[in-house]
Order: C-alpha cells, then sequence, then structure tokens
C-alpha cells in the first residue's frame, strides 16, 4: 500500500520512520511516526537533550527557530521550547516546536495552567496536534508577579501541574513532567514535595526533568528519595552552563539552588574576563555530566539558553563518552 514519499524528505525519514518497498514498485515509501519521547530514553542507556525559549517579540521569531535547527545538527535525542512567562509567548512555543520536528528531532513544547482558560487550553493541544508535535511538559507555572489581589490566575480550574497531565494523557501525548532536587521553592518541606511529585506521576507523567543544580550530590539523594517513595520513571538531570558570573545570584534567585565552594571561586576569579568566564563555566557543566553520566544517571538535559555555541563547546567534550555508554 502506497504509503507519504519520502522523496522530498529523505533525511527526516531516516531519522524517524521506516521504509515499505512494494513488490512492484521501484519507490520506496515512508511513514512519519510521531516521536514518543518515553520511548527514546527507554531505548538508550544515556540520552542528550537541549532546551530553548521563545523570543519575547515576533521579529525575533525566525532568529530563534533558526537557533533550535541549529541545535538540532548536535544530533540531540530531543529538544524542550518553554512557554514564556504566564504563557506570554505560548504562539511561539509550538513555531518553534515545530521547526524543530521538520529537522527529524522530537520537540518537547512546555505549557502552562497560569492564566490559561479551558478554551485557550484545548486550542494550545489542538495546534499543538495540528503541528504533529506528541510530547508536552506540563507544567503548573510561576505566579504571576503582577497578579491582582482578587485575581484567579488558573481560570481553567486546573491549580496544579498533575491537573493538566491528566488532560494532555486522555489527548494521547506523551508528558514530561518537571522535579526540584533540592525541593520546590514553595514546598513546606522535601517530603511534602516528593508526596505532590508521586502524585504527579500517578496522573500519567512518564518522565521527569530536574531543575538546574549545581552539586551533583543534591541529585543524587533526591534520586535515592524518589526510588523510596516507589517514583521510576525517567530523570533527567537539568544542567545550567554558568557562562557569566552574573547568571549566578538570577539562578538562586529562580531555583534556590545550592553553589558549591568550587563554582563560586570560579566566578570571582574570572567574572572579569568573559572569555575566560565562558571556558570556565563549559568546563564546570562538562565535569558534572561525566560525573552523572559515570554514576548511572540516564538523561542529561542542557538549559542552553539559546546559545548553541556553549551547547556545541559540551558536546565536542562528552560526546564520546555517550557514545560509549551506550554501546
Amino acid at each position: 500500500m502506497l504509503r507519504t514519499a519520502i522523496e522530498s524528505a529523505e533525511g527526516v525519514a531516516e531519522k524517524r520512520s521506516f521504509v515499505v518497498e512494494g513488490e512492484t514498485s521501484p519507490f520506496k515509501f515512508a511513514i512519519i511516526q510521531p516521536m514518543k519521547i518515553v520511548d527514546i530514553l527507554n531505548s538508550k542507556k544515556v540520552s542528550l537533550s537541549f532546551e530553548v525559549f521563545p523570543p519575547k517579540k515576533l521579529e525575533a521569531l525566525e532568529s530563534i527557530k533558526k537557533t533550535a535547527v541549529e541545535l538540532t545538527s548536535l544530533n540531540p535525542d530531543f529538544i524542550s521550547v518553554t512557554f514564556g512567562a504566564g504563557g506570554t509567548t505560548q504562539g511561539y512555543t509550538a513555531d518553534i516546536a515545530q521547526a524543530i520536528e521538520n529537522q527529524g528531532t522530537a520537540a518537547l513544547a512546555h505549557l502552562t495552567c497560569v492564566r490559561s482558560t479551558t478554551e485557550a487550553l484545548n486550542n494550545i493541544i489542538s495546534n499543538l496536534k495540528e503541528k504533529n508535535i506528541s510530547n508536552v511538559l506540563a507544567l503548573r507555572g510561576d505566579f504571576p508577579k503582577d497578579a491582582a489581589e482578587d485575581e484567579n490566575v488558573f481560570p481553567s480550574g486546573f491549580v496544579h501541574a498533575s491537573d493538566l497531565v491528566s488532560l494532555l494523557k486522555k489527548e494521547g501525548f506523551c508528558v514530561g513532567g518537571a522535579c526540584y532536587p533540592e525541593g520546590h521553592p514553595e514546598s513546606t518541606s522535601r517530603e511534602t514535595d516528593i508526596e505532590n511529585l508521586k502524585h504527579k506521576v500517578d496522573a500519567g507523567v512518564d518522565f521527569l526533568t530536574t531543575q538546574m543544580f549545581f552539586d551533583n550530590d543534591m541529585l543524587y539523594s533526591f534520586l535515592y528519595r524518589l526510588q523510596s517513595a516507589g517514583i521510576h520513571v525517567p530523570v533527567l538531570a537539568g544542567i545550567m552552563p554558568i557562562t557569566n558570573a552574573n547568571q549566578v545570584s538570577r539562578m538562586v534567585d529562580l531555583s534556590n539552588a545550592y553553589i558549591p565552594r568550587k563554582l563560586l571561586a570560579i566566578c570571582d576569579r574570572f567574572r572579569n574576563s568573559p572569555e575566560a568566564m565562558m571556558q570556565a563555566g563549559i568546563a564546570y557543566a562538562t565535569d558534572q555530566i561525566i560525573d552523572l553520566i559515570s554514576n548511572g544517571v540516564r538523561g542529561i538535559h542542557i538549559y542552553t539558553m539559546n546559545k548553541p555555541a556553549i551547547a556545541k563547546a559540551i558536546i565536542s567534550n562528552v560526546n564520546e563518552i555517550i557514545k560509549a555508554t551506550n554501546k
């Protein structure tokens, strides 16, 4: 039976499809199958992925698409695209994700509950399906700082990420979730945080991606607590290369992450030398990744900050390690 011809998309089909040869036809055809990230993770001993974020203004959209496409040339297992604070760039997320998928790389579109009506969520989900996006990272989203005291910031009634997970699973998506090795900033305790995470996983999360951390021991302790709580889905370690000393205070504000003395010393020593700081930050992230892979962590997710050169430098440091691990 004739299927979608691959003559105009051989590179994409090679990554994403299988070939069906007719007995009497000289042509080869392929079915372009949506790539479920959980299947990719389960097929590898260690995966590598990137994150990009959409622009705030429409005129920068094409530039970010080019950045995302450039990152696909590094052969990541997938690339995630954030949703923007309060969902302000929600339309751009799907467009960038589609550009990534068109290169034969799986895309993970972020989706948040904050300030999203039921109608808006349904429209976004329909748009993702139309663009053949089959993977979504379900998030509550950051509580908007400009919210009025009487504003209902969850008009859909979806107050937690787990509410969104249930909806997305019913729609047939592969669903990812976020987790915090050092505890969610709003959580009253690490125990409560794990309980909430278990609820999210029980709702149908297929895999988890961690918030950034800079001390690997924090992740190892977290993974042990997950196992003890009966959480066994794949966990991807989120790595943020610190290539500018001014990033540190912002990262702490965002994630409440512990900054090891070694990284503080690097920032203090090289903060006035951008080239040296970038090199040192890449080296620190590389050391983190090598240690994680050596200790059996099966997924590395790099927060690229839309800088392909940094991602490329890190990949050049670890690509043979990843190849050897996946043999």
